[in-house]
């Protein structure tokens, strides 16, 4: 798996992401290749979420490209080229049922 990915997927899980699933998208989309989908309680631990994998990323060399939603902290987006962080309240993650638009996608658990 890509290291963005990965490194990613670590820095989720280490702040206590829950529902956190990897969508492979190779060959549906032609704007990306992943999306990692997880929620957060809050809109603190959102941002805190987010901000993990923002530094984690930093630290290992990839600028962040684009952000979008982080001042609310309902659902941020995190644009890493071939790979998409979506960090979301559960609120907005079942409304917006990423995992059913994108139904084609091989969805892998954290």
């Amino acid at each position: 798996m890509e290291p963005k990915l990965t490194l990613a997927k670590e820095a989720v899980v280490e702040k206590k992401a829950y529902d956190a699933i990897v969508m492979d998208l190779r060959g549906i989309s032609g704007v990306t290749d992943y999306f990692l989908v997880c929620s957060g309680q809050n809109p603190v631990q959102v941002r805190a979420i987010a901000d993990n994998v923002i530094e984690r990323m930093q630290e290992a060399g990839y600028p962040l490209p684009a952000r979008e939603g982080y001042q609310g902290g309902r659902w941020i987006l995190l644009d890493y080229g071939e790979l998409i962080v979506h960090v979301m309240q559960q609120s907005e993650r079942e409304f917006y049922s990423l995992e059913n638009l994108w139904h084609d996608a091989k969805v892998l658990s954290i």
